[in-house]
């Protein structure tokens, strides 16, 4: 495991992963809630939007390495690179879900934790306790079994071409975590910078996608309180594990914020009225023990 990784403080980066799993989780809540009233096109140009607040009030209220320093450039070059990794993550996937069984790609998307696991041992040399390994696999595996739900009778398949969209984003989202925890590396590294790459490089993907897609038609006062809400809190959710990210291992902190899903069915539950089913139930109680013991 990385020296300064292993050395920093419990809560710097347990605490930024918690209010990131919270602010996920209740923001995919409400874009189930609303989503049937944005097309994701929007809120890809909604989310940009909520992330240029976000990161760019961050960014300028605290102290961070000067943006030209010669020693930075690595850092910077690599923070966009994988915020485009992302935002290019999230446009194939959007596109599976047109194309594919959003039961098989919503399962899929859940297991990217997985391959950053693998990423961060074979790039970066985080290795974890044997016990450690078996609670990350509890967390994934519950996640597996939230993300997924049964096909509706009227479902339809229009092209094969999910199956290598949904692939590449995972791959796509796996790596982007790799290097920005590589990149938390070089001179000059700081998370104040990474949050404005997270906006330059989710600029150059969602904002492009969101304006080709996105920009025709009205947006009306409602279209934009059921979008920028939730976008928002995933905004915050993203700032969160950016600092997370600069300070604990990628192979705990991406396993705990990716099981935002708990705390979505919590909020489905009490806010929309769906019940809870026993595998629900199990898959919860996977991945609280397998937080705990991650973290211990």
């Amino acid at each position: 495991m990385n020296p300064a990784t292993a050395n920093a403080p419990l809560l710097v980066w347990l605490a930024p992963s918690l209010v990131a799993l919270l602010l996920y989780g209740v923001g995919q809540g409400l874009v189930k809630k609303w989503i049937g009233e944005v097309t994701p096109a929007r809120y890809c140009l909604y989310f940009l939007l909520a992330k240029a607040i976000v990161n760019l009030s961050y960014f300028g209220l605290h102290e961070h390495p000067p943006l030209g320093a010669a020693d930075g450039h690595a850092f910077l070059g690599l923070g966009v690179l994988a915020y485009m990794l992302d935002g290019s993550g999230w446009i194939l996937y959007f596109e599976s879900i047109v194309a594919g069984p959003i039961t098989i790609v919503g399962t899929l998307s859940a297991a990217y934790p997985a391959l950053t696991v693998v990423f961060a041992h074979w790039f970066l040399g985080e290795t974890l306790a044997p016990a450690q390994y078996g609670a990350v696999a509890l967390v994934i595996g519950g996640c597996l079994g939230l993300s997924y739900s049964p096909s509706g009778p009227g479902q339809k398949v229009t092209s094969r071409r999910w199956i290598p969209l949904s692939f590449m984003a995972l791959v796509l989202w796996a790596g982007a975590q790799t290097i920005v925890k590589y990149a938390y590396g070089l001179p000059e590294a700081s998370e104040v910078n990474m949050a404005l790459c997270n906006t330059l490089g989710g600029a150059l993907t969602l904002g492009a996608f969101g304006l080709w897609k996105g920009r025709r038609g009205t947006h009306t006062a409602r279209e934009w309180a059921h979008s920028f809400l939730p976008m928002g809190m995933m905004a915050g959710g993203d700032l969160g594990v950016i600092i997370a990210n600069r300070y604990g291992p990628i192979s705990i902190v991406t396993p705990l914020t990716g099981a935002y899903p708990v705390v979505t069915l919590a909020f489905a539950a009490l806010v929309l009225g769906e019940r809870i089913a026993l595998l629900q139930y199990v898959c919860i109680a996977a991945i609280l023990v397998g937080m705990f013991f991650c973290t211990s």
